[in-house]
């Protein structure tokens, strides 16, 4: 028996008790957990600071490291949104779906748990917490594969929801985590269809693609965020300056970090100049040749237009109207959060219904989509899939169905 099947035997052996517990005694496990956190928070912190030890020594990008790094607020956070996902509504054994045929059978569709999911994902430690988490409440068991830059801070993390565990009626083995850096054994968690239910990666471009090609196990495909904000001609400036300043240097390692910034052409001399000087000496500007005769900046290569920076870098190009503002982001985006800035509610509509993605703003920054913004209290990750999981991966997401008929002695003719 391999390492990686021990542990997904448990899982699933845990999954099956798992899946019939009730909501007060989950509950009360994630109350636990949430404790368990507060409690150990100084260990957490202490493994946490050798990951950013070997980060800078590695020259992770800063804002990587910002990724990466815990405190005691991130990890009161953590401990809030469990909070939260205790007060919603478990989605396990729910129906809105109930009818009775002619012969007089009931059928009712039901929520059921998926099993075992397995999530692979990079440097973000919260990740453990929020999985875990919302694994729990929606009745799974949860297989975690973090990346090596967070490994201590992971080892720390799962070893606290484990003790808290041990105070509740539900078994430790609800949780697994790997911590054997080999990449095979990624590949091997990626075709272990008879134990896990379903995969998610939560990670770079490289990260994604490697699952998808890969996986024989039903995957949700979180998504790179190459995000645009689209500066209109009627947009109020202050809050342009504003939302576009948080969208970019708020959180820029972050997949809903704005990448690119699109301005209409009857603002550009008048607003680009502003926000030039609201971002100076904190991110480099990369424009069109248009930008570039109105501030400085480098130049934008066609590459620039694709890029997830992750960092302090801005795309900005001017743009004739709302037009080619949607044209620009159907042939560059990822699907993932566009944003709109504008007093026309025309361009606001057709903004909205043209741009095809997972999260569409108006007036608003994309740093807004993430499970816990949405009141989902953590999340899976961001999928820009179109099947049934998209946006934020909450509890809701993360369920089947079975159908239940009820008769009375129906036979088919």
């Amino acid at each position: 028996m391999t390492y990686l099947v021990d542990k997904c035997k448990r899982l699933h052996e845990a999954a099956q008790e798992l899946a019939i517990i009730n909501t007060k005694a989950k509950n009360e496990a994630l109350k636990k957990v949430a404790d368990s956190l507060t409690e150990h928070k100084n260990f957490i912190l202490e493994e946490n600071a050798k990951d950013i030890v070997n980060a800078k020594e590695e020259n992770m990008k800063e804002s990587l490291i910002d990724r990466l790094k815990l405190d005691s607020k991130r990890i009161d956070d953590m401990v809030d949104g469990i909070h939260t996902i205790i007060e919603l509504k478990d989605p396990i054994w729910r129906s809105n779906d109930v009818w009775t045929l002619e012969n007089g059978l009931t059928i009712s569709k039901m929520t059921v748990p998926l099993g075992v999911i397995g999530i692979i994902y990079e440097s973000r430690p919260n990740v453990t917490i929020d999985a875990f988490s919302l694994a729990l409440k929606s009745g799974n068991s949860i297989l975690l594969r973090g990346s090596a830059s967070s490994i201590h801070s992971n080892r720390a993390l799962v070893y606290a929801v484990k003790e808290g565990l041990k105070k509740s009626l539900i078994s430790e083995s609800v949780i697994e985590f790997i911590d054997n850096p080999d990449r095979a054994i990624v590949k091997e968690m990626l075709t272990l269809n008879e134990y896990i239910d379903l995969i998610i990666p939560r990670g770079g471009k490289d990260l994604i693609e490697f699952v998808v090609k890969n996986a024989t196990v039903p995957t949700i495909e979180t998504g790179v965020g190459n995000c645009h904000i689209f500066v209109d001609e009627t947009a109020q400036f202050s809050m342009a300056l504003d939302i576009v300043e948080n969208a970019k240097v708020q959180r820029p390692g972050v997949c809903n970090a704005c990448e690119t910034v699109l301005v209409h052409k009857n603002i550009a001399k008048e607003f680009l100049p502003k926000l030039y000087d609201r971002l100076r000496n904190r991110v480099e500007i990369r424009g069109c040749d248009e930008t570039q005769s109105i501030i400085p900046a480098s130049n934008a290569t066609e590459q620039d237009w694709q890029e997830e920076f992750l960092d302090y870098i801005l795309a900005v190009k001017i743009v004739e109207d709302v037009q080619e503002a949607i044209a620009h982001i159907r042939k560059y985006g990822t699907k993932h959060s566009e944003s709109i800035l504008t007093e026309n509610m025309t361009n606001a509509n057709l903004f909205s219904r043209q741009v095809d993605a997972a999260a569409v703003y108006v007036n608003a920054s994309t740093r807004f989509t993430d499970g816990g913004q949405f009141g989902y209290g953590g999340e899976m990750g961001i999928s820009t899939q179109k099947i049934h999981a998209r946006g934020p991966i909450g509890l809701s997401e993360l369920v089947s169905s079975k159908y239940t008929i009820i008769g009375n002695g129906q036979i088919r003719e």
